[in-house]
């Protein structure tokens, strides 16, 4: 056996006293298979050691919830014995070394952890964040992601239904590329990764193994310097179509009464499959990789064992159905082998052609690695980031060009370029397409739908991490009741810089102290999540970006609204209060360069009271159109109104109080707790009067009305018209500047 060295530790991302630790476990030193094995399992992806302790404060249990954390997907029930299972993944690390295949194999990891659980996936989304298109790199990372989750998205058959994207600088060498997942399921046919009876057979099924993905959970728990666009060999290479035999092998095998647990083979691969079942059932698991399919020759124990190939599954049959379970495999065309037996002893055995490779205890790797309570203290620049003097902002002189120029920066703009990649529309379930509030997919067989957004404010998370969590929550919540759903359940991927650094682990705490407060609030429990530390280059971190996934009910498929106006002479009512909420606004960035203030004010009990007060009208019938006001305040909610749906854009007559407000807080700033509602004449006074008993604000400030968004704005003296442009010129601005700027226009 070779030595293991200082440096072969060092190589592995083990610390000298971790290496310690898996000698007192072993009561030896470890081979280098073992190592390997170790190095992935501890590594901050796989174990959550900077975060675990953490993520135990999040609300996780609730009425609905049929499988919360720890599994491969969280469960919230939906009614009529169905279940919705879903999930946020990233993949940063990889789409940055290689956005295509960073991407695609994102897509594939994260509907496998929904198809594992037995649900048919039925929708993803995505959230990302690039770099500004102004430089050729970001560019091309920002095609090759959005190219790589097309591409696996539309050959696999599933509808990417929505998302969200955000553009700062911050994110040029470390792009988010975060991933969601759901699908329906039996509420009582939810299988789960464990490794129960010893005796029963362990089969693997899918793809053969390569060498490709090895090390892929240690790199995605590192931070980058310059070289890393050379860590190319640890980005796995997707197939979708395999994976679509894969997910129909998964659904029939699950039909029967075959399988005591399944896994995907996901990062650290066998290694995490295997561990983590055995684990689960308190037992252990003898593995022989000489029966492992393969399709590089010469493959050693150590590579078999971290490889990440994709499209690789291990499943756990019941004895006596290992021929039906073959049968189903070699029916689809997969690749399947038994490669061990569940036995009782709880250890992790591997042998290749008779001889032990490697011998641990399954718990070990998969539960009992370090925990670290890392210090945390807010930096030095934090008081520097929130402390903002407007008195030398001046307020805003044309408002026009403002909000054009906001409606064309990328974070605004429409994102039309992106999703008309995506077969959003494919399974003709989709009843709300991307660029709406939210996307809204039906349940086939019920009258219900589902509605899922994504969310998250980095600016905001940066200024006061606590403020933008909880916010992200609120607004999360706020979308979705928009399109007339109830919030049900939430999952997170959390994308932080290196918890090593007090400053990055105090963002990272406050952050999940902000989640935890807004969901207990609003009654919606976190049930799956993911934590993607060490997103930064050469010491500069990404912003703390706490991207939450949400997911509502709408229980009659009628109830389900949209965010653009329908018909001419509708009434535009304002329900909340505007305040003078400028503090990390778009508008700040884009017109004055400027990341700095407080983020808005947001009382949770208002922004409760809203959602019901919007379900309510919703569901009253009461409701044309309904747009939550968030980047570029309410000009560009009004704008969007008029503009984002299929057909012709409408036009609009608004009058805004100015309320001794600086103008470009009236028009621009960010104000939490506010939805643009359209509503037809006849049933003005009825919302004004419903919204008024349940607490909420509500104001009518304008009509539906012509071809141009004329907005003014009015105090004790006068009423000053400060915006009057037509809506066809927004709306070649705002559908066309992606496009534009990624052709270098």
């Amino acid at each position: 056996m070779s030595p293991i060295t200082k440096d072969l530790i060092a190589q592995h991302n083990l610390t000298g006293d971790e290496y310690q630790q898996i000698i007192d476990i072993l009561g030896r030193e470890p081979n280098l298979t073992e190592l390997g094995m170790f190095s992935v399992m501890w590594s901050e992806h796989c174990s959550y050691k900077s975060s675990r302790m953490h993520l135990k404060k999040l609300p996780t249990t609730g009425p609905r919830v049929v499988q919360g954390p720890g599994e491969n997907a969280g469960a919230v029930e939906i009614g009529d014995g169905l279940c919705a299972v879903f999930k946020m993944e990233s993949h940063n690390h990889p789409s940055f070394i290689e956005p295509y295949q960073g991407a695609a194999t994102g897509v594939g990891g994260i509907l496998r952890d929904v198809f594992t659980m037995g649900a048919r996936p039925i929708a993803l989304l995505d959230s990302l964040r690039f770099g500004g298109l102004d430089t050729a790199k970001n560019r091309h990372i920002m095609k090759g992601v959005v190219a790589g989750i097309a591409g696996y998205g539309n050959c696999m058959g599933v509808p990417t239904v929505g998302g969200e994207i955000t553009f700062n600088d911050i994110y040029s060498l470390n792009p988010l590329v975060n991933v969601f997942c759901l699908g329906i399921a039996q509420k009582d046919k939810i299988f789960l990764g464990t490794a129960a009876g010893v005796g029963n057979p362990v089969i693997y099924f899918g793809s053969k193994t390569g060498r490709d993905g090895i090390h892929g959970a240690t790199m995605a728990s590192d931070s980058f310097d310059d070289e890393s666009e050379q860590k190319r060999p640890t980005v796995q290479v997707g197939d979708p179509f395999q994976e679509k035999l894969l997910l129909e092998a998964c659904l029939e095998l699950m039909s029967g009464d075959l399988l005591v647990g399944i896994q995907d083979m996901g990062a650290a691969g066998l290694t995490s499959s295997s561990c983590e079942m055995a684990s689960r059932a308190g037992n252990g698991i003898e593995l022989d990789l000489t029966h492992v399919p393969r399709r590089e020759p010469g493959m050693t124990p150590y590579e078999l064992m971290l490889s990440e190939s994709q499209e690789r599954m291990l499943m756990v049959a019941k004895a006596g159905k290992e021929e039906e379970c073959i049968a189903i495999c070699k029916k689809w065309d997969l690749d399947v082998a038994v490669v061990g037996t569940v036995t009782g002893d709880g250890m992790l055995r591997v042998k290749d052609h008779g001889a032990v490779v490697a011998e641990i205890p399954a718990k070990s790797l998969a539960d009992d690695g370090p925990r670290y309570d890392r210090p945390y203290t807010p930096p030095a620049y934090q008081d520097m980031l929130t402390n903002l003097n407007y008195d030398a902002i001046p307020d805003v002189k044309d408002a026009n060009a403002a909000l054009a120029e906001l409606l064309e920066s990328p974070t605004i703009a429409s994102k039309r370029w992106v999703y008309q990649q995506y077969d959003h529309m494919v399974r003709t379930n989709t009843a709300v397409c991307p660029g709406s509030d939210a996307a809204v997919v039906r349940i086939k067989g019920t009258n219900k739908a589902v509605a899922m957004t994504t969310d998250c404010n980095s600016r905001y998370c940066l200024l006061n991490p606590y403020e933008g969590a909880r916010i992200a929550v609120a607004e999360a919540a706020r979308n979705l009741a928009c399109s007339g759903a109830e919030a049900i359940g939430l999952t997170d991927c959390l994308n932080f810089g290196n918890p090593e650094r007090p400053d990055i682990m105090w963002q990272f705490v406050m952050a999940i102290e902000g989640l935890k407060d807004a969901c207990e609030h609003l009654n919606v429990p976190v049930v799956s999540g993911n934590v993607s530390f060490y997103n930064e280059t050469n010491g500069l971190s990404i912003y703390p970006t706490p991207m939450l996934g949400m997911v509502g009910l709408i229980e009659q498929v009628e109830w389900v609204t949209t965010q653009w106006f329908k018909e001419q002479d509708d009434v535009v009512i304002l329900l909340g209060a505007t305040r003078e909420d400028l503090g990390g606004s778009e508008y700040l960035k884009v017109i004055h360069a400027r990341e700095q203030g407080s983020p808005p004010f947001l009382n949770m009990e208002a922004e409760k009271a809203l959602h019901g007060c919007v379900l309510t009208l919703i569901r009253a019938g009461l409701v044309r159109s309904a747009h939550d006001c968030s980047d570029g305040g309410v000009a560009v909610a009004l704008a969007e109104s008029c503009m984002s749906g299929p057909g012709r854009p409408l036009g609009a007559v608004i009058e805004l109080p100015l309320d001794r407000f600086r103008r470009d807080a009236v028009l621009f700033g960010e104000s939490q707790s506010r939805v643009v509602l359209s509503v037809k004449p006849a049933n003005r006074q009825t919302v004004l009067d419903r919204a008024r008993e349940l607490g909420v604000p509500a104001d009518v400030i304008g009509t539906v009305a012509g071809d141009r968004l004329q907005v003014s704005l009015k105090d004790e003296r006068a009423v000053m018209r400060v915006i009057d442009l037509p809506v066809a010129d927004l709306h070649e601005r705002w559908a066309c500047s992606i496009e534009r700027t990624l052709k270098g226009e």
